[in-house]
């Protein structure tokens, strides 16, 4: 596509990212982002889920040349760590080779080094500390609001609607005939804990694994970072026996609650209630919508189009590939209505998909991996894993470790499931044939 100048609302992971990729083919950019320039001050804490980066991610960060530079900054994470009540551990491997794992990383850090590179790239420029108040979406253009009260106007050839799951662009579009959206938020909120570096440094769990206490209605996690601290995050209701109110704001029963559902992490959080109380709850919604594109003016990507849940570790790596395939597209391609079309067809149906996933793995993760079918099916995905190699690849291997599309990946694992019980039916029929035939001496 022949330079032009392009408006990003949002200068989070995808918008960031989508800036380096177009300022590198040449398009003046200009991003406008309500926060702080991340830059010039530490990160806003408590309220971040740390990402859990994979292939899909790491494909689009290293078509910017990034890769490398966010590995450096990541934990590999190569299973999942199961507590249960009582302390013991069960290690649950993610794959069968050492590649095969997926990597923890600061939100707030990545972000930084996105816009970082970014504001190194000739052409690409930010406004930060500027909130969106209206969008024009014919101009196309944005009408913004500075810390000052001021209001001014940012216009462009193309505009690209990166501002998250309570998009404005999104908001604008939805105002429009023919544009269909939904929003479904979870029963379930999270609070972030902290699980500092061991006394002398190092890590006080097992870096190398994606701690998880089940714990069926409510579970927490938590996520290794660099400096030898954890990530932990709480999943609880909203409401009932098990919410975050039932837990009270006194000390004595914030400890009793934890001293029941999650005793071996108890010696970790050293400062359990003070966080408990002053770190705010967070909400989860999964946001569907479509087209992706209003005519040849605007497009939207990441939340801003396919918010989901974090329980498949993929919202970030979704958001990073609908970029680098959204930037990709504009290499090829010289018609805006073209690129954003071929965009919408390419990738709506697959993060539909992935929201689907998204909450079936919530049910997973907190319940059944608890079950002994769960993991005697994990082990026998494995086991059918190394006998037959790319002819049978587990559901999670093909939506964490390659790029096969995700509804693709869905309708393969259901073609793979049907087979395996057919095979096992059949072994069932040849185990009673041999067991008659001993037993009876058919002929």
């Amino acid at each position: 596509m022949r330079p032009r100048r392009v408006i990003v609302a949002g200068a989070g992971l995808a918008g960031s990212l989508l800036a380096i990729l177009l300022g590198r083919q040449g398009h003046e950019v200009v991003v406008v982002e309500r926060r702080p320039d991340p830059r010039e001050g530490p990160a806003e804490g408590g309220r971040s889920i740390n990402l859990a980066i994979s292939t899909r991610g790491l494909w689009a960060l290293g078509r910017a040349g990034l890769a490398e530079s966010v590995l450096e900054r990541a934990v590999p994470m190569r299973g999942r760590m199961l507590h249960a009540r009582d302390g013991r551990t069960r290690f649950v491997p993610y794959g069968i080779r050492p590649d095969e794992c997926i990597h923890s990383v600061s939100r707030a850090g990545l972000n930084r080094l996105l816009v970082e590179h970014a504001g190194r790239i000739p052409g690409v420029g930010f406004r930060f500390s500027c909130k969106v108040v209206d969008v024009d979406l014919d101009a196309p253009a944005l009408v913004c609001e500075d810390g000052a009260g001021g209001t001014g106007r940012v216009a462009g050839d193309l505009l690209v609607g990166a501002d998250g799951a309570f998009s404005r662009v999104r908001r604008a579009m939805a105002r429009r005939p023919r544009f269909d959206v939904s929003q479904a938020w979870l029963a379930h909120g999270y609070r972030e804990l902290t699980i500092p570096p061991a006394e002398g440094g190092g890590f006080r769990l097992e870096p190398n694994a994606l701690h998880i206490w089940p714990r069926g209605e409510q579970m927490m996690i938590a996520l290794p970072n660099h400096d030898g601290s954890f990530t932990a995050t709480l999943f609880w209701p909203f409401e009932g026996p098990l919410s975050f109110d039932a837990a009270g704001t006194d000390a004595a029963s914030i400890r009793a609650r934890f001293e029941r559902d999650y005793p071996d992490a108890v010696p970790h959080l050293t400062r359990l209630v003070e966080e408990f109380r002053e770190n705010p709850i967070g909400s989860l919604v999964t946001i569907r919508c479509g087209p992706w594109h209003h005519r040849d003016r605007v497009v939207l990507v990441g939340d801003a189009c396919h918010a989901v849940v974090p329980f498949y570790g993929q919202g970030a790596n979704a958001a990073f590939e609908s970029a680098g395939v959204l930037a990709d597209l504009f290499a090829r391609h010289d018609e805006p209505g073209e690129v954003f079309a071929r965009y919408t067809q390419a990738r709506k149906r697959h993060a539909d998909a992935l929201a689907d996933l998204a909450l079936a793995n919530f049910d997973e993760m907190r319940d059944r991996v608890r079950s002994p079918l769960f993991l005697l099916e994990k082990k026998l995905g494995t086991l059918a894993h190394r006998l037959f190699g790319r002819a049978f690849l587990p559901l999670y291997t093909m939506v964490t470790f390659t790029r096969i599309p995700y509804a693709d990946a869905v309708a393969r694992a259901r073609r793979q499931a049907r087979l395996v019980r057919r095979a096992a039916a059949a072994a069932v029929v040849l185990l009673l044939a041999a067991g008659a035939w001993a037993v009876f001496g058919i002929r």
